[in-house]
């Protein structure tokens, strides 16, 4: 892979395993030295050390992006060990499953404090950080929220899931609003549904293939499918991109089923 990245650093948020962990290995072989978070530091050590391994800059460290007191500490560990903050990958996230007549309050607020209020107080901290180390002045200033297609579309049973992910498409639209004209390009992905350890046995279940059986393909994405994109939004081709959500879904979220 060309080292579009060289120079840059990285932060992304739960990189333990699942599309976080691919993330920044993607970073690191386009040149990026990347610290990877996640609440369990064990989990993110086994990454940053696979980086390590094969020629790249990592570093690991424990953040619960929950605790938005922690968020600012941890990235000025990560700038103080590795570089100026150019890309942050905010990539952390809970599912919240359950049908709304059963969702519990603090369901409800461990989706929102996560995939949402984690999203923002991530990304204001990174932002103060790009504005005062002069990658944004550079215009290499980076911020990438994972969303999905729930940003868009209603996935069933996941009505706190659904809305979180639509709040992190219009905060994407907002913070590029604020930022843009000062060098830091914020955008979204939208991945459709993706094979993982975690939703692994839903998929081999009568529900489950009943819901493949109803996506245009009749299959699901490889985590790969998102490289491109991804990369895209990181590097310098993203100097005229702003506040875009851009879906990647197979087309899953197309209407009329399979």
């Amino acid at each position: 892979m060309e080292q579009i990245l060289k120079g840059q650093v990285a932060v992304v948020t739960g990189a333990s395993g699942g599309l976080g962990a691919h993330f920044a290995r993607l970073l690191a072989k386009a040149g990026a030295a990347v610290a990877v978070t996640a609440r369990r530091v064990e989990m993110v050590e086994a990454v940053a050390a696979e980086i390590v391994s094969e020629g790249g800059r990592a570093l690991a460290l424990r953040l619960d992006v929950a605790d938005a007191a922690a968020i600012a500490p941890a990235f000025a560990q990560a700038q103080e060990a590795l570089g100026p903050l150019s890309i942050l990958v905010n990539n952390a996230g809970v599912g919240g499953e359950g049908l709304a007549l059963d969702l519990t309050v603090e369901e409800w607020d461990r989706t929102f404090d996560v995939n949402v209020r984690g999203v923002f107080f991530a990304a204001q901290a990174a932002a103060r950080m790009m504005f005062a180390n002069g990658t944004a002045e550079k215009g290499e200033a980076r911020v990438v929220n994972i969303a999905s297609i729930a940003s868009h579309t209603v996935l069933p049973g996941l009505s706190a899931y659904n809305a979180s992910k639509a709040g992190v498409a219009m905060l994407t639209k907002s913070l590029a609003r604020e930022w843009s004209r000062r060098g830091i390009a914020v955008n979204a992905l939208a991945p459709g549904y993706i094979l993982t350890d975690i939703n692994a046995g839903w998929w081999e279940t009568e529900g489950g293939q009943k819901q493949l059986k109803g996506f245009p393909r009749r299959r699901l994405m490889d985590a790969e499918d998102l490289d491109a994109a991804f990369t895209m939004l990181c590097g310098p081709a993203a100097k005229a991109i702003a506040g875009t959500l851009i879906t990647i879904d197979d087309g899953q979220s197309l209407p009329g089923g399979g």
